[in-house]
């Protein structure tokens, strides 16, 4: 079915025509369009939204799910990497192709996120970092999570890439971690089409995702770094010098355009997008579906529905109907479910059940959550779900 056939997309077209002439304005009078200042401003416009101390902006949030484990391989010897079943595959692929064994241990169904708990009880003297993914705009941190860390001298990943403005204690996700990433892919809160970004308040990490981010080259990096190498490595072209095996994920300067117009909505969108989720779990049938979701600091991307009961007849009945209302869905949730029964996978461990991750798995679904939709569209929608038996 096209899209543009559904009664209610998974997206809307959040690429306005005012977007269109910024971006139009820009190729017509410059002559840049590669990674350049534009891009750095938008970094820094990113910056201050968040209030971290650096970002570097990529050509997706993929990308940065590999520049961050990358830097979590250049910092420790360490090889294991807890992470969530519930999440996306760029989450795990990297922890895999980097040589690394991902940890899978089970989520809380009321956010979608690894518990304390369980992480605790993944740790072992191998754990190099833990990857917490705040899934489908839920908060994913807690003050135990971000304590297991710091006592265990492991490294702390945020994956924010489907909850821009999430907050955690009034502060945004993003700043409690070693490092985060977000994805500017169409159809988030903000999109720059293509895109992504890693955060950080470490100067260390800030210069290692300079460096992954192009290829490696140390002309990238700070000034007091590029003197060290060049001092420890006279032989080179210091505009050639190679520190890290790094990758080419550079964006480029209309991207970076196309981000700095739609950061203007951004808190707005997300607002919108809070207020769609509150309607949505009110007007759902709570004996029927899980609605004690963790709401606080939520920055809705999606709308989740998960059935209490293992009824696989009335999900898939549930799942018909959405289909003859041309309502756009996702079996699974984010990323198709529990990642742990995919088939990339060869080397991995799992500590203690995987419960709730294989419930949203097999009972649970997603459809689209966009500034568009209204408070009738939404509780149309449930009332016809909540008719199903």
């Amino acid at each position: 079915m096209e899209q543009n056939s559904f009664f209610w997309p998974l997206i809307n077209d959040n690429i306005t025509e005012q977007d269109k002439v910024v971006m139009s304005d820009f190729i017509l009078n410059s002559n840049r369009f590669t990674n350049g200042p534009k891009v750095k401003e938008f970094e820094k416009a990113w910056s201050r939204w968040l209030g971290v101390e650096y970002s570097v902006f990529v050509n997706s949030g993929a990308s940065a799910n590999y520049i961050m484990m990358s830097i979590v391989k250049q910092m420790t010897d360490k090889r294991e990497v807890i992470v969530p079943p519930i999440g996306w595959v760029s989450d795990i692929a990297p922890v895999v192709n980097l040589g690394m064994v991902p940890v899978f241990v089970d989520v809380d169904i009321s956010n979608m996120a690894i518990t304390a708990k369980n992480i605790r009880e993944a740790i072992t003297e191998n754990t190099a970092a833990i990857t917490l993914v705040h899934a489908l705009g839920f908060n994913a941190i807690n003050e135990e999570i971000v304590a297991i860390a710091k006592e265990n001298n492991i490294l702390l990943i945020e994956d924010c890439c489907e909850s821009h403005g999430a907050t955690f204690g009034g502060q945004k996700i993003g700043n409690f971690g070693d490092m985060s990433n977000f994805s500017f892919y169409f159809g988030h809160h903000i999109t720059t089409i293509e895109g992504g970004m890693v955060c950080t308040n470490s100067e260390k990490i800030y210069d290692l995702a300079k460096l992954f981010r192009s290829h490696g080259m140390v002309r990238e990096a700070s000034n007091e770094l590029q003197e060290r190498y060049k001092r420890g490595y006279p032989d080179l072209n210091p505009l050639f010098t190679f520190a890290v095996p790094g990758y080419n994920m550079r964006n480029s300067e209309i991207n970076a355009v196309l981000g700095l117009n739609q950061l203007d909505r951004l808190d707005h969108n997300i607002a919108r997008r809070r207020e769609n989720l509150e309607i949505w779990l009110a007007a759902l049938n709570k004996d029927t579906f899980f609605v004690e979701f963790d709401t606080e600091g939520n920055s809705s991307f999606s709308l989740p529905l998960i059935l209490r009961d293992k009824d696989k007849k009335l999900f898939d009945k549930i799942c018909d109907l959405l289909t003859s209302e041309r309502v756009e869905f996702r079996v699974g949730t984010a990323g198709g479910g529990n990642q742990a029964r995919q088939p990339y996978l060869e080397t991995y461990k799992i500590v203690g059940s995987l419960e709730n991750s294989d419930h949203i798995h097999d009972y649970g679904l997603y459809i689209g959550n966009h500034t568009d939709l209204t408070r009738d569209k939404i509780e149309y929608i449930c009332n016809k779900i909540n008719e199903v038996k």
